[in-house]
């Protein structure tokens, strides 16, 4: 099993959406959904809503800051579908939240994204744009 493509073998049926939504950092997962349609929120929400608790009841299994990377996978899904879930349930699957400012303008401060504290001039920081994967 491997953490870029495979999942624990219970949810094998899943694993068609790794490489798709199962990325390791919030603006990865972001610079995604800006990038997806409704029919593609739709279908991963579909598959994982049904299997969610049972994919949370995996994960308690193992302490949140130490999760095997034959874990981390279903980690990022579950974090997927998380993110993905308001944009199904009540943007009628819109890809950015209707009547709201852009979210583009936000930057993380985690995960790949600059941390304030940096050295990046703030043309740069303003520059800084998550990407699709």
């Amino acid at each position: 099993m491997t953490a870029t493509n495979r999942l624990p073998g219970q949810f094998n049926e899943l694993e068609r959406f790794v490489n798709e939504w199962a990325f390791d950092t919030e603006n990865k997962r972001t610079g995604k959904r800006w990038a997806s349609t409704s029919e593609q929120f739709q279908t991963f929400y579909d598959a994982m809503v049904p299997r969610i608790e049972e994919i949370l009841a995996y994960l308690d299994g193992f302490p949140i800051d130490d999760l095997p990377e034959d874990v981390l996978p279903l980690f990022h899904l579950a974090l997927a579908l998380a993110e993905v879930a308001p944009h199904v349930e009540f943007y009628k699957g819109a890809a950015k939240v209707p009547h709201s400012f852009d979210a583009s303008r936000m930057i993380a401060t985690r995960g790949d994204a600059p941390d304030p504290n940096h050295s990046l001039d703030p043309a740069e920081l303003a520059a800084f744009k998550p990407q699709a994967p």
